[in-house]
C-alpha cells in the first residue's frame, strides 16, 4: 500500500507519498480502505519531530479516517466487511489502509458524505470528552472556545449551542468571525484587537493555546469554572495563580487524547456515537470542511493548516 512517510523531521516537504508494508487487522481490529483522512495540528507536530506516535502505532501521521471496512479481525462483531465507517486513530491515517481497534470505529453519520466524515472522529472525540465529559458544560452555561474557526472550534460551537449553552469564541479575522456567527456563536472576539476576558466570565473554556493564555484564561473563569487545555500553540510553561483558583473554586485540566488506552478511547467514542451522531442525522450540526486535497499533496495541506486561513477541516483524499 501507499502512505505518507516523514523522511526526517522538518518542513512540509519532508512528507512523501510512497510504498510501505501493507497494514493488516489483528484480533479485535478492523482494516479500513481509506477514502480520506484529515489534517490536525498533532500531525504538524509529529512532522516537526515534537510528537512521536505512541508505542505500537503506525509511524505515519493521521489521527482520523473514513472509508470502507476491508477486513475484520478475530472477535469483531461490528463493524462488518463493507460497512462505511470513520475511526479515531493513534496514527497511520495518511495511508491507503489502516488497522484500528473496533471500539474506536464509528458508522458514518446519517446524512454525512463518507469523505466529509473523515474530519469528524478526532474533533468530535476531543470536544465531547473535554467540554462535556470532563468540563460538564450544561444548558444555560457559557463556553469560550479559542480558535473558533478551527476544526475543533467549528464543532464545539455547534455542539454547545445544540445542547443549550451560550457560546463565545476567539478568531483572528472578520471573515472567520462571520463564519462562526453562522455556526451559532453568540459573541465572537477578534483576539488581534479585543480582550476575550472582557466578554466573560465563562463556565468552561476550551483552550488550545496553553501558556500564553493561562493567566488570562484563569481571570476569565467564572466561580466554579473549568479550563480545559488541549494544546500548546502558545507554549508549555507559565505561572499559575493558585490563590485565584482557590477563590474561584475553579479547575485547570490539561488533557490529551492520542496516547490514552483503547478502553478510555472506547468510552469516549461510545459517548460520541450516543450523544453527537444523532445531531448530525437531524441536521442540528454539520461537518465544516474548508477543502479537500489529494493525499499525495499532504505537504500542501500542512502548509495551508500552518497559514491558519482555513475554517473547519482540511481533508486528504485517497
Amino acid at each position: 500500500m501507499r502512505a505518507i512517510v516523514i523522511r526526517e523531521p522538518g518542513a512540509p516537504d519532508v512528507l512523501e507519498w510512497t510504498t510501505v508494508p501493507d497494514a493488516a487487522a489483528g484480533p479485535g481490529e478492523v482494516l479500513i480502505d481509506v477514502a480520506a483522512s484529515a489534517v490536525n495540528r498533532a500531525d504538524v507536530m509529529q512532522r516537526q519531530g515534537f510528537y512521536p506516535p505512541p508505542d505500537g502505532a503506525p509511524p505515519y501521521p493521521g489521527l482520523e479516517v473514513s472509508g470502507r471496512v476491508a477486513e475484520a479481525g478475530a472477535g469483531v462483531a461490528w463493524p462488518r466487511v463493507g460497512d462505511e465507517v470513520c475511526a479515531l486513530l493513534a496514527g497511520g491515517g495518511y495511508a491507503e489502509r489502516v488497522a484500528v481497534p473496533a471500539e474506536q470505529v464509528l458508522p458514518v453519520p446519517d446524512g454525512v458524505d463518507v469523505v466529509d466524515a473523515a474530519g469528524l472522529p478526532e474533533v468530535a472525540s476531543t470536544v465531547w470528552s473535554n467540554v462535556f465529559m470532563l468540563g460538564r458544560l450544561r444548558a444555560g452555561e457559557t463556553l469560550l472556545v479559542h480558535g473558533g474557526g478551527s476544526g475543533i472550534g467549528t464543532l464545539a460551537i455547534q455542539l454547545a449551542k445544540a445542547r443549550g449553552a451560550r457560546v463565545v469564541c476567539t478568531v483572528g479575522s472578520e471573515e472567520k468571525a462571520e463564519r462562526c456567527r453562522g455556526l451559532g456563536a453568540d459573541v465572537v472576539v477578534n483576539y488581534r484587537t479585543d480582550d476575550f476576558v472582557e466578554s466573560g466570565p465563562y463556565d468552561v473554556i476550551l483552550d488550545l493555546i496553553g501558556a500564553k493564555y493561562l493567566a488570562r484564561n484563569v481571570d476569565a473563569l467564572a466561580v466554579g469554572g473549568r479550563l480545559m487545555i488541549i494544546g500548546l500553540q502558545g507554549g508549555a510553561k507559565a505561572e499559575l495563580d493558585i490563590g485565584k483558583l482557590l477563590r474561584k473554586r475553579a479547575l485547570v485540566h490539561p488533557t490529551s487524547l492520542r496516547s490514552r488506552p483503547v478502553e478510555e478511547k472506547a468510552e469516549i467514542v461510545a459517548g460520541v456515537r450516543e450523544n453527537v451522531w444523532p445531531l448530525f442525522a437531524s441536521g442540528e450540526i454539520r461537518p465544516v470542511v474548508d477543502r479537500r486535497v489529494p493525499m499525495a499533496e499532504a505537504a500542501r495541506a500542512h502548509e495551508l493548516l500552518e497559514e491558519s486561513g482555513h475554517v473547519g477541516k482540511i481533508l486528504l483524499i485517497v
